[in-house]
């Protein structure tokens, strides 16, 4: 991806003239007025440029949605849609446990810990990286099932506060008044190490 130009374009430019044009009034507007074109130019090559990966696509996205074969929804939110496109492009291939992990971290917080459960024939999914249901748990559903051969079920984990964490916490009463958290915020806390408020 194109960064910014880090050089002044119009001093550039006014170096490479001689130097009896230093004083010109006419030259140094259009220099002013040449380097604003190129600096435009530059940036919407850039914008162009971006289109071309996944990870800075904005306008961009839905082609990318229509080559993976995904319908174009412009309401949904565009990091929901780069997770999407993403699991589309890692999804392909003979199906394995690390194919699936794959599929899964390309959405976000979707950091998960994957078991083949081979006596009830399913594969377990557990979200680890985020506690509670993730945003887009729908997408992350569908790109699923779209990769998993379909006489296997699919058994989705989410994970959550436990009392024993926060009893090693060692928080006081006060302090846990204190977080200002209602139970559903509590109960996807992550508590840091003893006695630190997150």
């Amino acid at each position: 991806m194109l960064r910014e130009m880090p050089r002044d374009i119009e001093q550039d430019m006014h170096d490479y003239l001689p130097k009896y044009y230093a004083d010109s009034k006419i030259v140094q507007h259009l220099l002013a007025r040449e380097s604003e074109e190129i600096m435009e130019y530059h940036k919407k090559v850039r914008d162009v440029l971006d289109q071309f990966f996944v990870e800075t696509a904005t306008w961009g996205l839905s082609r990318w949605e229509a080559i993976c074969g995904i319908p174009v929804l412009e309401s949904k939110p565009e990091d929901q849609r780069r997770s999407l496109i993403k699991s589309k492009l890692r999804g392909s291939g003979t199906v394995t446990v690390s194919v699936i992990k794959s599929v899964v971290d390309s959405f976000e917080n979707g950091q998960i810990d994957v078991q083949e459960n081979f006596e009830k024939y399913e594969v377990v999914i557990t979200f680890i990286g985020t506690r509670g249901i993730p945003a887009n748990l729908d997408d992350v559903k569908a790109a699923v099932r779209e990769i998993v051969p379909a006489h296997l079920g699919i058994n989705y984990q989410f994970t959550y506060l436990r009392w024993e964490e926060l009893d090693e916490a060692k928080l006081t009463w006060e302090q846990l008044e204190a977080m200002n958290k209602n139970w559903n915020q509590l109960e996807v806390w992550k508590p840091k190490k003893e006695g630190s408020v997150k």
